[in-house]
């Protein structure tokens, strides 16, 4: 089950509990029908007046006693949920990325080493490289044997010795990039806000 699907689930499940927004108060049809605390007066008369206007008749106490138990262990289970144990949500921030996309891998720039470069080592190997080699080259300008770096980034998406990252097929991880970047570029826009007042 995803992980939206889920959420939206308990999230009904959980409306009408004390505290949470709306509450149960009667059925109409076998639906439970819900109101806002704000919405109806708890006086006899409006609460008549009230299941009157929807054709609906009240909870007896133990249904609506019986109902409440359920919701209060709905709640507990979802507070006491680990997403992350149950496979519907990644820490990326505590996992390694997942591998590079395909299409991108696949079109990295090859790079022919001149003499000058001939003394340039490969970052996984340590060895260097030899004149009129090819090298696959990072959108981060290092260079890298293609046996190297092809399987590294099978694995896992970023440049073994900078970190730069490169896109992945990934829909989950790429919308924590963004998320992530958003957040960055906030926190940058906070940071040069203060420095501006207080100069």
């Amino acid at each position: 089950m995803r992980l939206t699907s889920l959420c939206a689930r308990l999230s009904d499940a959980l409306i009408g509990l004390p505290g949470s927004g709306p509450q149960l108060i009667g059925q109409r049809r076998g639906a439970t029908v819900r109101r806002s605390s704000r919405a109806v007066s708890d006086s006899p008369a409006a609460m008549a007046s009230y299941f009157d206007e929807h054709d609906c008749e009240p909870l007896d106490s133990e249904q609506e006693a019986r109902t409440n138990m359920l919701l209060e262990l709905a709640r507990s289970l979802f507070n006491r949920m680990d997403f992350e144990d149950l496979g519907l949500v990644v820490d990326w921030d505590h996992h390694l990325p997942p591998p590079a996309a395909k299409a991108v891998v696949e079109n990295l720039p090859r790079t022919v080493i001149r003499s000058s470069q001939a003394e340039l080592k490969c970052p996984v190997c340590l060895l260097e490289f030899e004149e009129e080699e090819t090298a696959i080259e990072m959108p981060c300008r290092h260079l890298f044997h293609s046996n190297c770096i092809l399987p590294w980034l099978s694995k896992t998406n970023s440049c073994p010795l900078c970190r730069h990252e490169l896109p992945t097929d990934d829909d989950a991880y790429e919308e924590h990039r963004r998320d992530k970047a958003r957040k960055q570029q906030q926190k940058h826009r906070l940071e040069n806000l203060h420095g501006a007042m207080y100069t």
